[in-house]
């Protein structure tokens, strides 16, 4: 018989303990302890996965000459804002977590992909829900596969069984806080629990080569549920974000061993599932009859995908003794550094207004090229004229009050001119040739009038 032991883990950063302290040593939490029983049962060998693939893999020492290097094949799948956010498709052997709020859409979404993927075998285990509940769901999804196979199991070692039977090319768990192995003597949904079991799924996706997607939930502070190195762990992490009362969805990459960590994948929740949003420009920019104050368009990068999006500023008398500033989608502190420099460069008076700011469409940007439109709406907002409409911007302001230049600006254009704007207001050091190896913009020719300017204060006349 093997001796049961028992070790305290805190449930916040999972550092495990031989005895209960108080304060966690690895991330300072208080009272984040609990007890948990581990009992390793030595005689259970972890399943050999050489009849899988048919070759054993040997492990031994080899030099870098050695390796050759190789493209690596993707799966791509029908859902091209899945394949951006996943840096160009599915990577055989890659294990992927996703999280996000109960009811956003996460089950349905991996679903609808995996019914979408037709000459892939994809097996769909679920801790959660029965089979019934999800025949419901493909239904109202209207989807047929006939290589989609369902599991309701929670016990690894049976799933493992299962998979050595049915040998899928893609498995989606949902969700990873469900399932316990027998190997450890502890709640589903513990830290130890998590741990062993994403690393049961990490060992057989990397020696099978078949990718691997566990669901997992998110803690009310918005962190992912369990252990921080079940995010160590993973190849791919994506955040699943949204206000569940509008339509709208963004699946974001935290983390990417396979291409950029800062795309974003845009969804809109309709009857039939989700649906991709190829063109997210033209639903973050409000269609309006008049033209009103306080109210600039810039364009932004979220990873390589251009946005242009509204920048919506509100600018009242304050009636209380100290002026409120209320942002919504911005930073707090990069707002009153704007307020800052349009007081002291500009002269304007803002110690005395109330000030609010809001991103159009739920959308959080934390790209400083927004800072050009933030200030153009609240002087717009200020001086109470609207700006003209089919105008945007494109820039960084710095403490002197300089327009400074930005990454990726001909993307911005060719964006904006896309859209049928008629002038994007740039940097002016935007536009020599030959920075940093870079061709100029001063060389090319566009059906939108670029223009350069260096000053607030230039700006500011340009405009008003």
């Amino acid at each position: 018989m093997s001796k049961t032991k028992s070790a305290f883990f805190c449930q916040h950063c999972g550092y495990e303990s031989v005895k209960w302290v108080g304060q966690c040593p690895s991330c300072n939490q208080w009272n984040t302890f609990v007890e948990e029983l581990i009992q390793k049962d030595n005689s259970k060998s972890s399943i050999n996965w050489k009849d899988y693939t048919g070759e054993a893999r040997k492990n031994k020492t080899i030099s870098l000459q050695e390796i050759k290097s190789k493209e690596e094949k993707r799966i791509e799948t029908p859902d091209t804002e899945l394949n951006r956010v996943l840096g160009g498709g599915i990577v055989p052997g890659s294990i992927v977590l996703v999280a996000g709020e109960p009811g956003i859409g996460k089950s349905t979404l991996f679903l609808q992909n995996g019914l979408q993927l037709k000459n892939t075998s994809v097996l769909y285990i679920s801790g959660e829900e029965s089979e019934q509940q999800i025949k419901m769901r493909a239904d109202r999804l209207g989807l047929h596969h006939p290589d989609f196979y369902l599991l309701t199991e929670t016990s690894t070692q049976v799933i493992f069984q299962e998979i050595k039977k049915l040998k899928p090319q893609l498995i989606i768990v949902d969700s990873i806080q469900t399932l316990q192995t027998n190997f450890i003597d502890a709640s589903p949904g513990s830290v130890s629990q998590i741990r062993e079991c994403a690393a049961e799924f990490q060992r057989f996706a990397k020696e099978t080569g078949t990718p691997v997607f566990l669901i997992g939930h998110i803690t009310k502070d918005g962190s992912i549920a369990g252990p921080k190195i079940l995010e160590h762990m993973v190849d791919t992490v994506l955040q699943f974000e949204g206000d569940r009362h509008y339509a709208y969805r963004i699946l974001r990459t935290l983390k990417n061993r396979f291409g950029s960590s800062s795309e974003i994948g845009i969804y809109e929740m309709v009857e039939t599932g989700m649906r991709a949003v190829l063109n997210p420009s033209e639903i973050l920019i409000t269609q309006k009859e008049e033209q009103l104050s306080g109210i600039a368009i810039a364009a932004t990068m979220e990873g390589i995908r251009p946005l242009l999006i509204e920048v919506q500023a509100l600018v009242t008398q304050s009636v209380y003794g100290t002026p409120q500033r209320t942002v919504s989608g911005f930073d707090l502190r990069r707002l009153q550094l704007l307020l800052a420099v349009l007081e002291k460069r500009g002269g304007f008076h803002f110690g005395v207004k109330d000030v609010f700011l809001n991103i159009a469409g739920g959308l959080k940007v934390e790209d400083p090229s927004i800072d050009l439109a933030v200030l153009c709406a609240l002087l717009s907002s200020y001086e109470d004229t609207p700006l003209a409409q089919l105008y945007c911007f494109a820039g960084e302001v710095g403490l002197s009050g300089e327009i400074r230049a930005v990454n990726r600006i001909e993307q911005r254009i060719a964006e904006a001119e896309k859209l049928g704007f008629e002038k994007i207001i740039v940097s002016k050091y935007n536009m020599p040739s030959g920075r940093q190896g870079q061709k100029g913009l001063a060389n090319m020719k566009w059906n939108i009038e670029v223009v350069p300017l260096s000053r607030v204060e230039e700006l500011y006349r340009y405009l008003f």
